[in-house]
């Protein structure tokens, strides 16, 4: 075997494992997989069409970015943060977008303000369809696009994977109709965004991080084992 015909082998193989990945990702940030929810392999593999082995790469990638838990004895399940890491969650989150917000300023172009003004046109589109999966990504989004205007990539990836977790949090303390943050709250940040009010910004942020806090009540959800096939169908046919 060429050096050509053995690389392309592994390509197919990280492609298929990324899809997954990204699935299963998409899957718990959007609240389709609720904290708790078992992830058995022998059901992941036979949905994504599979071997146990490959599922349980992508399980381990899941579980190095604190999206699930591996427990001997007791399998993959969907992380539950508790109420200290909840909070320190949002407290993080808080301190570094706050704290990068003057780089921000300082990048901001009329382009950035109108990317941020789509993603909440669509945010309040799919709060009024009652799209909880959209409103969760665009919340996320907005978060995401807002820190990227700054240029520090490292900085955009934290908050990144801290939206993320943030998801979770919101999943397993919030309300059942709980889809991310307040549209009127990022309609405000905008808005002092254009005027360049960096106290005001921070105050408002420093606000919105606070808001979704105190929204949370804190109570335990239930183990589920969710329709993987559902979830997931057609995603068998277009990994083979």
């Amino acid at each position: 075997m060429n050096h050509e015909s053995a690389v392309k082998p592994r390509a197919v193989t990280f492609e298929k494992d990324e899809a997954i990945f990204q699935a299963l990702l998409s899957a718990i940030v959007e609240h389709q997989l609720p904290p708790g929810s078992k992830l058995p392999e022998e059901a992941l593999a036979e949905v994504f069409g599979v071997s146990r082995t490959g599922i349980r790469k992508v399980l381990q990638r899941l579980a190095a970015v604190q999206m699930i838990t591996l427990s001997p004895g007791r399998g993959a399940q969907v992380s539950t943060p508790d109420v200290a890491e909840s909070r320190d969650i949002f407290a993080t989150r808080s301190m570094l977008e706050c704290a990068n917000l003057p780089a921000v300023l300082t990048h901001l172009q009329s382009p950035h303000l109108a990317a941020l003004e789509a993603i909440i046109t669509q945010e309040q589109q799919a709060h009024q369809q009652n799209d909880g999966a959209a409103a969760i990504r665009l919340s996320a989004a907005f978060h995401i696009q807002l820190q990227a205007i700054s240029g520090n990539q490292v900085l955009t990836d934290i908050i990144t994977r801290l939206t993320q977790r943030s998801s979770l949090v919101i999943a397993a303390w919030g309300t059942p109709w709980q889809h991310g943050c307040r549209c009127d709250h990022h309609d405000r940040l905008v808005d002092l965004l254009r005027q360049r009010a960096l106290p005001a910004l921070t105050e408002a942020l420093t606000h919105h991080f606070d808001h979704i806090l105190s929204s949370l009540h804190f109570e335990r959800s239930g183990e589920t084992l969710p329709d993987f096939s559902r979830l997931f169908a057609g995603h068998k046919g277009a990994l083979s």
